[in-house]
């Protein structure tokens, strides 16, 4: 089985490229009804090299490259079976961005979007996810498990890459001691009346959400105070913060 991997279809104004893997079994050609993946990176180098190693490592898939969601959506024929973003070093904190995208997705429920980045940043692949992306993918894994993860968000599965898992992990163990320690020095309805004192809110308001006396709760924020040895409401904030961060 032989692999050509032409690229042609350029504009003039370098928004766009397609690579195309065409598989030749023999002298018989396999048919060319195959999905077709978008690739979005205003890197144009970085995008043609990225879809030619993605097709060279078993990516049975058209590829067309693009430089921004606002190229694909004016020049895509959306038809695609999903979408790679590629956005190397950049965070995902951009909120013109963000809202591109949530758009997109919103606007296209059942197209794949796939995030390809250098920051595994856990505040960062969240964000990704809550905005509705399939996968997330590190730039740090291979070539061959990045085909097979756009192969699995594609296929309606989701993907973050195992470095990021273990992040995920480690960040969920710190959780568990930070609730343990706290659990072994307030009791519950403390550990409650702490958590929105840290919101700001007055006893009253506190007395009212946890079903309490007004007078119930200045004995819990006494005892809070008296195990922190802190002097006022503020310090005990404070010292939550400090001692469970």
């Amino acid at each position: 089985m032989s692999t050509a991997v032409p690229t042609y279809g350029y504009v003039p104004n370098g928004s766009r490229y397609r690579a195309v893997v065409n598989s030749m079994r023999g002298s018989e050609a396999v048919s060319h009804d195959i999905p077709k993946l978008a690739i979005i990176d205003d890197r144009a180098l970085d995008r043609e090299c990225l879809a030619q190693s993605l097709i060279a490592h078993g990516l049975g898939m058209d590829v067309e490259l693009f430089e921004s969601l606002d190229t694909w959506r004016k020049t895509s024929d959306s038809k695609h079976s999903g979408i790679l973003i590629n956005i190397g070093r950049s965070d995902f904190f951009n909120e013109t961005f963000i809202n591109d995208l949530k758009d997109l997705i919103s606007e296209f429920p059942g197209l794949p979007v796939v995030i390809l980045a250098e920051n595994r940043d856990l505040r960062q692949i969240l964000r990704a996810f809550e905005a509705g992306v399939r996968g997330y993918i590190s730039s740090a894994i291979g070539l061959t498990v990045c085909v097979g993860a756009i192969s699995l968000a594609l296929a309606g599965g989701t993907f973050i890459s195992a470095e990021n898992l273990n992040d995920l992990r480690q960040l969920l163990l710190v959780a568990e001691d930070k609730e343990r320690r706290r659990t072994a020095m307030f009791t519950q309805r403390e550990a409650d009346v702490i958590d929105a004192l840290t919101r700001g809110k007055p006893n009253k308001i506190i007395a009212y959400e946890l079903n309490l006396r007004e007078s119930t709760v200045k004995v819990h924020i006494r005892n809070i105070m008296k195990k922190l040895h802190a002097r006022n409401r503020t310090e005990v904030i404070f010292k939550v913060s400090d001692i469970f961060k």
